[in-house]
């Protein structure tokens, strides 16, 4: 049996691989691969692993049916077409829960940035700018005791809010299909209305999935209802805000700042103007991007290769009813 990874990953899963005795080849070229090179790498494949930017859409499943499994080295599945997958039977496996605290710390870390403007002091610097002390200039804005708003409140949007609670005694309101009442128990979270979200929150921190129904969800009629004063921070996927509206909204004072680990498209180019905007702060999607978080996605990816090779029910499936399919 054999598995091909569309990128180099942490030997902790490599290690899993080894032991189970499967054979795999990694892409370790720094680029992607086309469409047609990782369908071609699948056919000589039982099982693949995708780690990156590569899109799984019924094109490829047709080509690759044959596939056992395909595991993802993350929580978002928004690449792959999981309908035609289950279609085909083919089990779809992903990372979830380990990736809740480095996320949220990349939330935090953002929300800190932009209110004191972290990213453009440090340009000020490189740039030669730090001279004399001026009282008025580049001045931010504290957190302690603001509405923190989350837009999504998963395993994510519940170690974000967890964070602001402690540290700045926020309060905390949240938007969700349903109610989250751990949150509201152990942080006293505020289930509200979409509309109620917008106008009330100091902070917006988004954490959700990429669907219908989240795509373009922060738009330009969403920022015109935000306080003037609000930072709005998306480490969830790019898509779910739209760009163009998010720069209109900066340069037109409607909200006050932004922090993204997150683009639309990716990778961000090095000439876009949210590079140079003194109140936001862009990291380059490294939400997940510590040793520890690493290490556990890539063992949860390949304890679903091995579930799936062996003809077992894999870990964690994005697509159980692909097992219901199997079973009729």
């Amino acid at each position: 049996m054999k598995v091909f990874i569309t990128n180099i990953i942490p030997e902790a899963g490599l290690k899993l691989l080894q032991d189970a005795g499967i054979e795999f080849e990694e892409w370790k070229e720094r680029r992607n691969l086309t469409p047609k090179e990782l369908i071609e790498k699948s056919k000589e494949s039982d099982a693949i692993i995708i780690a990156g930017y590569s899109v799984i859409d019924a094109h490829f499943l047709h080509e690759c049916k044959h596939l056992k499994v395909i595991s993802l080295h993350s929580v978002g599945f928004d690449r792959v077409d999981i309908d035609e997958a289950t279609k085909l039977k083919i089990p779809v496996g992903n990372t979830p829960g380990v990736v809740s605290a480095a996320t949220a710390d990349t939330a935090f870390l953002l929300m800190l940035a932009v209110s004191r403007k972290a990213f453009y002091q440090y340009r000020r610097i490189i740039n030669g700018e730090w001279n004399f002390f001026e009282p008025t200039a580049g001045l931010g804005m504290e957190l302690y005791g603001k509405t923190l708003g989350i837009y999504g409140l998963g395993n994510i949007g519940f170690e974000m809010a967890r964070r602001c609670v402690g540290a700045y005694n926020m309060r905390v309101i949240y938007y969700n299909r349903n109610h989250n009442e751990y949150a509201e128990k152990e942080l006293n979270a505020e289930l509200v209305s979409f509309e109620e979200l917008l106008k009330t929150s100091d902070i917006i921190s988004v954490h959700t999935v990429l669907s219908e129904e989240t795509i373009g969800k922060f738009d330009k009629s969403a920022f015109s209802r935000m306080k003037p004063s609000a930072i709005f921070i998306n480490t969830a996927r790019g898509a779910i805000h739209n760009e163009e509206d998010l720069i209109e909204a900066l340069q037109a004072k409607t909200i006050w700042g932004a922090g993204l680990d997150v683009t639309n498209p990716e990778p961000m180019a090095p000439d876009n103007v949210l590079l140079t905007m003194p109140n936001v702060a862009v990291l380059p999607h490294i939400g997940t991007a510590t040793l520890e978080t690493r290490d556990a996605m890539a063992t949860i990816a390949a304890q679903n290769v091995i579930a799936g090779l062996n003809g077992k029910r894999i870990p964690h499936p994005v697509n159980p009813e692909v097992y219901d399919t199997v079973n009729s």
